[in-house]
Formats: C-alpha cells, structure tokens, sequence
C-alpha cells in the first residue's frame, strides 16, 4: 500500500511517499513544491496544483494524507494556507484518490508518541521508521512523510489492506447458510451384508435405504 503525505504551504510545499507491507514502511519519492517568489499568489496556487497532481500520478497512491490546519501566525498567513490545501485536496480528489487530514498533534502522536513533541524529533523518528542516513531535506519533505506514517500508523484498515495485498487469499468453500443445507462429508461406508449393489445408502447408519428383506438367523430350537 501507498499513501502520499502532504504538508501544505503557500511557499513551499513538501510531499513525500510511503509504501508499507503493513509492518515496514519504506520511502517512494518526498520533496518540496518551491514556488515562483515574484509570482502572483494565483499563479503559486497553480503551480501547487500541477506538480501535485502530476506527482500522485506517477506514484499511484492508494490514499492521500494531508495535514490540517490548526493554527497560523495571523489571519492573512491562515488565509494563504487553506488555499494551499484546497488545491492540494483537488488534485487529489481529480486523481480519484480518498482523502484524510491529520492535525499537527495527531501527527505527532502517530510517530513520535507524544502530541507535543518538537519538529526535530517528529523528524529524527521519520529517518528511524523509514531506515534513512539522514534526515530527510527540505524539512517540509520531512514533515510530509510523518504524515504519510501517521495514516499508516493510525488507521488499522491501513495495515490490514496493506498485509492482505502482500498474501495470496486461501481459496474458500462456500459456507452452508442454513442447517437444511449442511450435507456431512462422510467417507464411503461399507454396505451391511446382503445390501444388492446400487442401492442408495444411509451414510450416517452405513444401511440401505431400500426395502431389502431384512437378514434370518435360524436359531437352535429350545429344549
């Protein structure tokens, strides 16, 4: 299974990508989104968009995780990030591919262990769970994997769907769905003696059920 995480932002915005088996989670592809610095905010929105868009279609995610807005320095900063997001669900949503959003602190918890844990170490933990040599850069890059980990690492039907995919599926019978179809799958019983060849048998008594004459023992006359 792949999830994609994103980490949002009107300057620069990091995206990275996890593939795990359920168990171990390996890196795809992370980076940073660098927006034209003379550009017009539009025009940043856009260029947001495209790259997104192009790059969860090379990755193929099953889903995409993406960090929510909390908090910002002021109104005008929180303004410019809710548009980053929007455009960054969008190209989601055109892939076809489910969204999740994750607050800062569920995503702390989700893999360091604790909400209130600094960037350094959300980071450090990063580069452990993935087996890095080294942290990954541009920090947005970084804090784009952590939320792909936190999905992961929050969503049970995450691991589950990503176990399943990496095991075959044991072919199954189809189950009885009332006690009337239950048919016993005995092995072939030994017919009684005298029973003529052909003649249906009760399986769990191993008699006939045909109307042969029942079987005679002559027995020594009394005194």
């Amino acid at each position: 299974m792949r999830i994609f995480g994103i980490d949002p932002g009107s300057a620069r915005t990091g995206y990275g990508c996890v593939e795990t088996d359920g168990s171990r989670h390996h890196i795809v592809i992370c980076g940073a989104i660098q927006t034209p610095a003379l550009g017009t905010f539009p025009e940043k929105l856009r260029v947001i968009h495209t790259e997104l868009a192009r790059l969860i279609g090379d990755c193929r995610p099953d889903g995409v995780a993406i960090e929510n807005l909390f908090h910002a320095a002021n109104v005008r900063s929180a303004l410019k990030l809710g548009h980053a997001r929007g455009v960054a669900m969008l190209a989601a949503v055109e892939a076809g591919v489910p969204v999740f959003e994750y607050t800062p602190a569920e995503i702390k918890r989700a893999v360091v262990g604790y909400g209130r844990a600094e960037k350094q170490q959300v980071q450090q933990m990063v580069k452990l769970i993935l087996g890095l040599s080294a942290v990954p850069s541009p920090h947005d890059a970084a804090d784009a994997l952590a939320v792909a980990i936190c999905h992961v690492n929050t969503h049970p039907h995450a691991r589950v769907s990503a176990a399943m995919g990496m095991t075959a599926a044991a072919p199954r019978s189809k189950a009885a769905t009332s006690w009337r179809q239950y048919r016993p799958a005995f092995a072939a019983s030994p017919l009684r003696p005298g029973t003529p060849a052909g003649a249906p048998v009760d399986v769990r008594r191993g008699k006939s059920t045909s109307a042969a004459p029942p079987l005679r023992r002559d027995r020594p006359a009394r005194p």
